[in-house]
């Protein structure tokens, strides 16, 4: 009731301003402007409103607690990364100069890993490694629990176009509210959907290469052509990818520079989580895998 009133008052005192500073306007304009500004009070009370029930769903985590840490990737998921670390570095150093073979910093490449032959030879095991890695995270997916949930918190919605363009908003200063994401945001999913489809191109076409004999046994010319041409762009579209899209999202934006350990750690903090995973946070805690003190009031 005491709210109420105070509501009451504060629309009583705007109104009794508002009278004194248009009081040279005609009626028409005051109405006009009126309209215009009670249009614009309900837009700001509306993400207020918004604001309060997300901070009453998600109760924020004490001071004294926010660098307290949980475990965000299993030794499961951070094994898996570090082959798949591994592999693309012995893919893009020996791949890359295959493809620009004909420049100068490429033949230096070639001489440091002693030759063609050699770099041949290091491409095969950093393409075995990511076979390994991807048959291996199929089997994850479908044999481990954790794997299952992980897939299906990785799935595109309908709630991440929204997320995006709610993020557009306030990149572009149009919404003063920020998207809230779960376990994964679209971006972190944008990122697995493609190394999924990366690794089906790179792997399907680089098998038919390795086993070139065979390959021709079994496809027309054109086929090998095709392969050759995939495997070259898409190895070169993944290493920009890697370089430009994953290193600046991960490490180089600002929150994280200069180096996200959290797959490396399996950890992230509660301040991290609570910023960057808000629906997550609220879950975790709605199970209790999250034990929050409450902060004293002495």
């Amino acid at each position: 009731m005491n709210e109420n009133k105070k509501i009451t008052h504060l629309i009583e005192e705007l109104e009794k301003k508002f009278k004194e500073q248009t009081k040279d306007l005609s009626e028409e304009e005051r109405k006009a402007l009126r309209a215009q500004l009670f249009s614009s009070l309900d837009k700001e009370l509306a993400v207020a409103q918004k604001d309060t029930r997300i901070a009453s769903n998600i109760e924020a985590i004490p001071e004294k607690q926010k660098e307290h840490t949980v475990e965000r990737f299993s030794l499961n998921l951070r094994f898996q990364h570090l082959v798949m670390l591994l592999s693309i570095i012995l893919l893009i150093i020996t791949g890359i100069p295959l493809k620009f073979h004909e420049t100068g910093w490429a033949a230096f490449v070639f001489f440091i890993l002693g030759g063609i032959n050699n770099s041949a030879f290091i491409h095969r095991i950093g393409a075995s490694g990511l076979i390994f890695v991807g048959a291996y995270h199929l089997l994850y997916i479908i044999v481990f629990k954790e794997g299952r949930y992980n897939f299906k918190m990785l799935l595109p919605s309908l709630q991440d176009i929204k997320n995006f363009f709610t993020m557009i908003s306030y990149y572009i200063g149009w919404s003063k509210e920020k998207a809230q994401f779960d376990r994964y945001s679209y971006v972190e999913k944008f990122d697995y959907w493609a190394v999924y489809w990366g690794m089906i191109v790179m792997i399907g076409s680089g098998l038919l290469l390795w086993f070139h004999n065979t390959s021709m046994a079994l496809f027309p010319k054109f086929v090998i052509d095709i392969a050759r041409e995939a495997h070259s762009d898409e190895g070169l579209l993944a290493t920009l990818a890697i370089v430009i899209w994953h290193f600046y999202n991960v490490h180089l934006n600002p929150s994280k520079f200069p180096f996200n350990k959290s797959m490396f750690t399996g950890k992230i903090t509660l301040a991290e989580i609570e910023e960057e995973h808000p629906l997550e946070l609220k879950r975790l805690k709605t199970e209790h895998k999250i034990p929050v003190e409450e902060e004293s009031t002495t």
